[in-house]
């Protein structure tokens, strides 16, 4: 039987015995249903060309609705291990969450084996693509428009935080999950990994699922989830969005330092203005410093010294001075790496900057317990 979710009384009749059945119950209606025939109509058959991106759940397309509203269609791989209940769970959180800085859900489709979500597109793609990915799809991001997505990205994690009910925690904050409007209002995405999180809990320990790189070391070695592992994610990304670098894919000097690792290293040398991107022009010093120096409080070892949301949006906003001898070592959890054979396959900027070699499978960890795990246990969406 075709079914397309939300329209389902019939469906349900006949299927009193169906995991389906209390899912479905607890939706709302304020999602659209579409068929699997109009989504591969408004994706042109799932084009390659109209492919935006992918991850461990499947692949987003870009497609046109039949009344012209442009959407990114999510379609789930067969082989997503996402099975009904969390697609709709899914759901069900994502469609109640509004929020200026949240991407928002337009419909679904269940349909056979199909299994789809539909939000709404964004003109500029994601800060991974406009900042981080291959040249010809870069963007010209001035200091303002910097400062800006740092800002909108924090208020919309906050709100997760503090304001939706129940709190959200989202568990993978990295530049591709931050999507870009026309006017590049940052909006975050993708939903799939978060964890309901009740105000009386005060971590939850579960397999650990996120990206590498922006993993709290607490949560990839302990796997104690709280809010804080969004607040270390979300200090690393500020960090590359004032570098222009990610955090996984170069490193620096001698040693391979990771983004994190040698941001702290220039705050002892008292050189940090020599983390921001070099192609970053006629920026102010005052403010720049006060935002690494802010990812540097969210990066911190210890998860509890680590500043709520709320309190990052006031220390961005110059509404607190910081105490910058509170400030402690960051946590660092990074691959070990192996050198290219070829050293001409390494580049190298003035500031030092190198492509990584290729990853060997043992993580360690600074300022903690540096129990290995494998990577198989820490995929990659």
């Amino acid at each position: 039987m075709n079914f397309c979710c939300f329209g389902a009384s019939k469906f349900l009749k006949e299927n009193k015995d169906s995991s389906l059945e209390h899912p479905l119950g607890n939706i709302g209606s304020n999602v659209r249903l579409f068929s699997y025939n109009a989504l591969r109509s408004a994706s042109r058959n799932f084009h390659p060309s109209n492919k935006i991106g992918g991850g461990g759940f499947g692949v987003v397309y870009k497609g046109v609705l039949r009344d012209e509203t442009q959407v990114a269609i999510k379609s789930l791989s067969a082989e997503s291990k996402q099975g009904t209940r969390e697609f709709l769970t899914e759901i069900e959180m994502i469609s109640n969450i509004k929020h200026p800085n949240l991407v928002q859900l337009i419909g679904c489709c269940i349909e056979g084996n199909n299994r789809m979500l539909v939000y709404e597109y964004l003109e500029n793609n994601s800060l991974a693509s406009a900042l981080l990915g291959i040249k010809s799809k870069r963007i010209v991001l001035d200091w303002p428009k910097r400062a800006h997505i740092c800002l909108g990205t924090a208020q919309g994690l906050a709100f997760l935080h503090e304001e939706a009910e129940p709190h959200i925690v989202h568990r993978d904050i990295k530049a591709s999950n931050v999507l870009l409007e026309k006017d590049f209002n940052p909006k975050i995405g993708d939903f799939g990994l978060a964890k309901l999180f009740p105000d009386n809990v005060t971590h939850i320990s579960t397999r650990v699922a996120g990206t590498i790189g922006y993993l709290a070391p607490e949560y990839a070695l302990l796997g104690q989830l709280t809010k804080k592992a969004d607040i270390y994610s979300f200090g690393v990304l500020m960090l590359e969005i004032i570098s222009g670098t990610s955090s996984s894919k170069a490193a620096w000097d001698e040693d391979m330092k990771v983004l994190l690792e040698w941001t702290w290293k220039l705050r002892e040398e008292n050189r940090l203005l020599e983390i921001v991107d070099p192609e970053l022009d006629g920026y102010p010093e005052e403010e720049v410093l006060r935002f690494i120096k802010v990812a540097l409080f969210c990066t911190q070892a210890t998860s509890q010294q680590r500043p709520s949301m709320n309190k990052v949006l006031e220390m961005l906003a110059k509404e607190i001075t910081l105490d910058e001898q509170t400030l402690t070592a960051p946590g660092i959890l990074k691959t070990s790496t192996r050198n290219s054979k070829d050293s001409g396959d390494s580049s190298q900027t003035s500031q030092g900057r190198k492509d990584k070699g290729s990853s060997s499978t043992v993580i360690t960890s600074t300022n903690l317990d540096s129990t290995p795990l494998s990577m198989t246990q820490m995929l990659p969406r």
